[in-house]
């Protein structure tokens, strides 16, 4: 455990690792995965859906995917958001207390909150699009990525079955997050 947390640690302290400045499909794919706020929040999301359970298991992830493909659309033309990298970091953060709270958070508070997230989320993917030059392909890669992530998510839902477990990585996660809020706005 203390292993986990140590490259944990490493992968916030660090720029992201997204693939920026790079085109089609395969940076498209590896932006949320190596964007560690990204990740974090994708799969996040797919622990959160386990949690409430029933339709939301599937309804959830899908959820974030059109939401996000909505804040791409935003981003890719040109129509600010505030904050955006703040509300990313923020993302992490909040869903790692929902997660924590084991179950408190019910259906009619995660969809909004999933939904604005995954604008903001979008929005930062649809800002790199105009400099790429498969824009296509990166965007298929960063809706596919981010629904694999969302299942990964699930299935370390169903791995954690115990609320104890989950608690616990949504307690690491909301930590990670609030380090990440106080790096976006230089506290720390």
């Amino acid at each position: 455990m203390r292993f986990a947390l140590a490259i944990l640690t490493i992968f916030v302290a660090t720029p992201t690792f997204a693939a920026e400045g790079q085109s089609g499909l395969m940076s498209g794919l590896l932006h949320p995965v190596l964007g560690f706020d990204h990740l974090l929040a994708m799969i996040g999301v797919g622990l959160l859906s386990v949690q409430i359970g029933h339709k939301h298991i599937w309804t959830l992830p899908v959820c974030f995917v059109l939401f996000l493909m909505l804040g791409g659309i935003l981003g890719l033309a040109g129509i600010p958001l505030p904050q955006v990298e703040g509300v990313i970091a923020a993302s992490v953060f909040v869903l790692g207390l929902a997660i924590a709270s084991s179950g408190i958070i019910g259906a009619y508070i995660a969809y909004p909150i999933v939904a604005i997230f995954a604008i903001f989320h979008g929005h930062a993917h649809g800002m790199e699009v105009p400099t790429l030059d498969n824009p296509t392909g990166y965007v298929i890669g960063f809706m596919v990525a981010s629904a694999v992530l969302h299942l990964i998510g699930v299935g370390f839902g169903y791995l954690f079955k115990t609320e104890n477990l989950r608690a616990q990585l949504g307690s690491g996660m909301a930590g990670i997050g609030l380090y990440m809020l106080l790096l976006t706005y230089a506290i720390v």
